[in-house]
């Protein structure tokens, strides 16, 4: 398994580069790739499809875009559970017309024993205000003091463009930027998280849809600088 995974990733790497995916050399090395380019296996994975989420092109390639009303996309996999400092990184483009309150990537923590999703779980929201948006990120932990959000309403962003959006851990402090520029940090205690499963352009739970495309997902068990975020030439 572990040979297949690293063949898959040298595989994906060499088809970045010819697309025009931009990443520092040392940052793949613990990195998990999903290409939103189908809607039958990302990652890897099954997909289930909620609703009628399509197929786009944009100059890297394909994207998938959500109506906003009741598209979704559904992984069984947690592709960050375990880690103790953690770079999650997503591509997406927020589209005007969306609810105020938007999630578009979601990781959740299950129980192993019952099978129920736990208050565990990292959030990739977005926030409307007027014709811009900001960036709100959310680590839940089993107990409030080991939780944190970031948003900061002051610092907005276009909506109809592609933006990189960040979250970052390094065991002790947590940060979130768009477009390689920090947006808000905070120092917390995260515990690292169970096995579980994810959702793109919605809450787990079905509510909150967003608005737009999504492009790229790659979730890191390390601490990256801003440098070392992966990039899409044609994506702005």
């Amino acid at each position: 398994m572990i040979k297949q995974s690293v063949a898959r990733l040298a595989a994906l790497a060499i088809a970045a580069a010819g697309a025009g995916w931009l990443w520092g050399a040392d940052s793949t090395a613990a990195s998990e790739v999903w290409r939103f380019d189908n809607l039958e296996r990302i990652g890897g994975y099954a997909v289930t499809v909620l609703g009628h989420p399509r197929l786009i092109d944009t100059p890297a390639g394909r994207a998938v875009e959500f109506n906003g009303v009741d598209d979704g996309l559904f992984i069984e996999a947690h592709p960050l559970a375990g880690a103790q400092a953690f770079t999650w990184e997503a591509i997406f483009r927020p589209e005007a017309g969306g609810q105020p309150e938007q999630r578009f990537f979601h990781l959740q923590e299950r129980d192993g024993a019952t099978g129920l999703d736990t208050t565990a779980r990292m959030l990739f929201e977005i926030r409307v205000i007027g014709d811009r948006w900001c960036l709100d990120s959310f680590v839940g932990s089993a107990d409030a003091a080991h939780s944190r959000a970031l948003i900061d309403r002051a610092k907005l962003h276009s909506l109809g463009a592609w933006h990189h959006a960040a979250e970052v851990y390094d065991g002790h402090e947590f940060r979130n930027y768009v477009d390689g520029v920090e947006q808000e940090t905070g120092a917390v205690q995260f515990a690292p998280q169970g096995a579980g499963h994810s959702s793109i352009g919605v809450r787990i739970n079905k509510v909150y849809y967003f608005k737009g495309a999504v492009f790229l997902g790659r979730m890191t068990r390390k601490a990256l600088a801003p440098a070392e975020f992966v990039k899409v030439e044609g994506l702005r």
